[in-house]
């Protein structure tokens, strides 16, 4: 009887179910309902049609807003060369490099000038993997679900970034000029690559697991990671070259006259033309309207090295940090700038603009969200890193636009550059790194809080492409 009253009550639960889930369900009455709002006028099928068969932006272009562009900028920070990062998603390196190499060229007359890029990307890749696989050391007691195991597995190597990788890996490893280790294929076209390292780092990590469960020590685990992280090495050196660890280099000044020749080694050189604390002498902001201003924040585990720094911000109001960026670029002073680079781009001008498309006249209907709403709701967040370099104020010296260099190739966009009107920068602009000189004390003091930890699956602090 038992049996029977626990079937019946069993039946009678899934029935409820299966009924509350039918009820959400599109009903045909409802249908009927839904489908009255397509009205199949002759202008809605001329539209239809229109849409069918195009390009969404090109119907949606704001033609009122195509009048010939102001490139003028009553601020500007000399630039000498635009970078190109290929099909690869290092935009934090190329733009945490750009700002080095500008003080560089003007603090020794040097013509166009870039550091190696591949040189810094092979360490940062090293060291992404030494992350990723200590991590799976570190959480080796945890179970496979457990989200912070989870995390690692789904992400244990990206080409991605943000600035601290430029303070982590320079800082680590020192710089060369880009002569000395160039460009290689999978540099540049970075997805075999990656995906190949992927692979090898996901079954290295589960081996490391499964030699915890069967009770392997700690330290025995660190010496079959090093083994590991040998192979991982010996693919990157076939892949984009090896290293070097001394090198000669002529200096030459601005019209191609010899200064000197000298040996290097990859830290002397970074010693000799940047000598900077990339860790303690800049300061990341952020403006993230869906948390509280005025306080800092630390990403965990974000880091591009096992014993680097967890990326950490000072949360602050768009205007707050305008003001900082003013001041760096009248100093002549360039700034590593992130933002949600693909929200109204005008690519072939070169503009971000919010008045570029306008895809609710196309639609019918409006898309209204604020900033803080487009960030809850995934529709928004930081994507691309580039330099930020000159801005135009007006009479009150309030900015009317601003310009960064990219590193998406010199025909790209406005000669190799974007322009943001300030209206899109208060909508689409997330991050800026700035010397701490031009940080107000108030701002500073801040970092001395303990920082307010958020985990790093959060989808806020993806890495910039």
């Amino acid at each position: 009887m038992k049996r029977i009253f626990l079937l019946v009550f069993f039946v009678a639960m899934g029935l409820s179910a299966a009924e509350s889930q039918t009820a959400g369900g599109i009903t045909p009455e409802m249908l009927d309902t839904i489908r009255k709002f397509y009205l199949d006028r002759p202008e809605d099928r001329a539209l239809r049609n229109a849409i069918c068969s195009n390009d969404i932006r090109k119907l949606a272009v704001n033609q009122t807003n195509q009048g010939e562009m102001d490139t003028y900028f009553s601020h500007r920070v000399p630039s000498k060369g635009i970078t190109d990062q290929q099909q690869s998603g290092r935009c934090w390196l190329f733009s945490g490099l750009n700002v080095l190499r500008a003080r560089m060229i003007a603090e020794y007359d040097l013509g166009a000038f870039e550091f190696s890029q591949n040189y810094c990307f092979f360490w940062d890749q090293l060291e992404k993997a030494n992350l990723f696989l200590q991590g799976v050391i570190d959480t080796r007691e945890k179970p496979r679900e457990d989200q912070m195991v989870d995390w690692l597995f789904r992400h244990p190597l990206s080409d991605g970034g943000q600035f601290t990788g430029i303070s982590d890996i320079v800082g680590k490893y020192g710089l060369v000029p880009k002569e000395v280790m160039p460009e290689s294929y999978s540099s540049e076209h970075t997805a075999q690559m990656a995906q190949l390292l992927t692979l090898k780092l996901r079954e290295y990590g589960l081996a490391l697991r499964d030699a915890a469960r069967k009770g392997v020590k700690v330290k025995e685990l660190e010496a079959r990671k090093t083994a590991m992280l040998g192979t991982i090495y010996r693919m990157l050196v076939l892949c984009l070259g090896e290293p070097p660890r001394h090198f000669t280099w002529t200096r030459y000044t601005s019209d191609g006259k010899p200064v000197d020749t000298r040996e290097y080694t990859p830290q002397s050189f970074y010693d000799t033309y940047v000598g900077r604390n990339l860790t303690d002498d800049y300061v990341m902001l952020m403006n993230d309207p869906t948390r509280e201003y005025y306080r800092c924040y630390e990403i965990d585990y974000d880091r591009h090295s096992y014993d680097g720094r967890n990326w950490t911000y000072v949360n602050l109001p768009v205007e707050e940090i305008k003001q900082m960026a003013i001041a760096s670029i009248k100093d002549s002073t360039m700034m590593y700038f992130s933002c949600d680079v693909g929200k109204f781009l005008d690519s072939k001008r070169g503009l971000l603009d919010v008045d570029n498309y306008d895809y609710g006249a196309l639609m019918g209907t409006t898309f209204g969200m604020d900033k803080r709403q487009r960030v809850e709701s995934f529709a928004s967040g930081s994507s691309h890193a580039m330099t930020l370099m000159a801005v135009d104020l007006d009479a009150e010296g309030h900015p009317r636009k601003w310009m960064v260099e990219n590193s998406w190739g010199a025909t790209s966009g406005y000669r190799g550059h974007l322009i943001l009107t300030d209206r899109w920068f208060d909508e689409y602009m997330f991050r800026l790194v700035v010397e701490r000189k031009y940080v107000p004390q108030r701002i500073l003091d801040i970092l001395k809080q303990r920082p307010i930890r958020l985990p790093a699956w959060d989808p806020m602090f993806a890495d910039e492409l």
